[in-house]
């Protein structure tokens, strides 16, 4: 998801499908979305394979389910994936905990250096 305008954009790709026809469809709560939804065509890979993008510019409210249907010739049953809002937050906190990892192997390290350096100055005294 991205910032774009006024509402949040959600985004469904599919890449590496043939043969060429392809739906990518929006729903919420299992309802077909028609507005705000933005499409490209199928485009060619150049190696037999083709890809889409979807965007949807809408602000999912509370308790809302919005999935990305796509339905394509080599699937026996549309394929649906459920947008999981909790995504970005995992992120964050991933990151947050590198950063305290990294912080305390570098305060660690300057820690030591001070050490070796103050025990470097007894034995020159």
């Amino acid at each position: 998801m991205r910032a774009g305008g006024r509402h949040p954009v959600l985004m469904c790709s599919a890449y590496e499908f043939y043969p060429q026809h392809i739906k990518v469809s929006w729903l919420r709560d299992g309802k077909l979305m028609t507005s705000e939804v933005t499409s490209t065509m199928e485009l060619a890979d150049g190696d037999w394979y083709y890809q889409i993008h979807s965007e949807l510019e809408y602000s999912p409210k509370s308790g809302e389910k919005i999935s990305c249907m796509v339905e394509h010739a080599s699937f026996n049953k549309p394929m649906i994936y459920d947008w999981d809002p909790s995504l970005p937050e995992r992120n964050k906190i991933a990151i947050g905990a590198s950063g305290l990892v990294l912080g305390l192997i570098i305060a660690a390290a300057g820690l030591i250096d001070y050490r070796m350096k103050l025990a470097g100055q007894w034995i020159l005294e």
